[in-house]
């Protein structure tokens, strides 16, 4: 009988170990499948992981040329602003006394017609030649210039014509024959237009 004890008891054993090594198996073969699962995740994980970097750094690229683009808007308007200033301040540098100086081409005007009027042997007309002289100097160191129109050919950028007359020949036709009112230029710009009679 102890024979047969002994071999159920070594049968046992082994019976035991074929179960336990297909159970290790079985829980080795879920773990690599666990694991495998897992893989998977993580690779789809960081493949979204990237497609979502990529997306950033996309987004955040385009953000970077737009606010480039703004940068260099604004600059653009900036140094037009800039230039449009200083242009301006130059002009009204150039042109401050324009109002004044425009207001005393009457009285220039005036001086003018009171020296035509006055005889060379008249004392008093030394007097005012030398006024007007001065004051006509010190109007030239400003800019002031009397345009020359007599003779010329007419200008509508530079002269009004108050009347016309009938040419003496096919030469004189269009050409500046008299002058009623002088014109004056400031800083090389009309300052007043030249009144004149035309040739027709």
């Amino acid at each position: 009988m102890e024979p047969k004890d002994e071999k159920i008891k070594e049968e046992t054993p082994i019976q035991e170990s074929e179960e336990t090594q297909a159970a290790a198996q079985e829980s080795i073969e879920e773990t690599g499948a666990s694991k495998s699962h897992d893989d998977e995740h993580r690779e789809k994980k960081k493949k979204h992981g990237k497609e979502s970097a990529d997306e950033k750094l996309q987004q955040l690229g385009e953000k970077l040329a737009e606010k480039e683009d703004q940068y260099k808007r604004l600059y653009a308007d900036f140094e037009n602003h800039r230039k449009r200033t200083n242009i301006e301040k130059a002009e009204l540098i150039l042109n401050g006394g324009k109002d004044v100086i425009k207001s005393l081409l009457p009285i220039i005007d005036d001086l003018e017609r009171a020296l035509q009027s006055m005889s060379e042997d008249d004392a008093a007309a030394e007097g005012v030649r030398l006024i007007y002289a001065k004051l006509m100097k010190t109007l030239e160191a400003k800019g002031l210039k009397p345009m020359d129109a007599k003779g010329e050919k007419f200008n509508e950028d530079l002269h009004e014509a108050v009347t016309r007359i009938p040419a003496a020949g096919e030469e004189q036709k269009g050409i500046v024959v008299d002058v009623v009112e002088k014109g004056y230029y400031l800083n090389e710009k009309v300052l007043r237009y030249a009144k004149v009679v035309v040739a027709f």
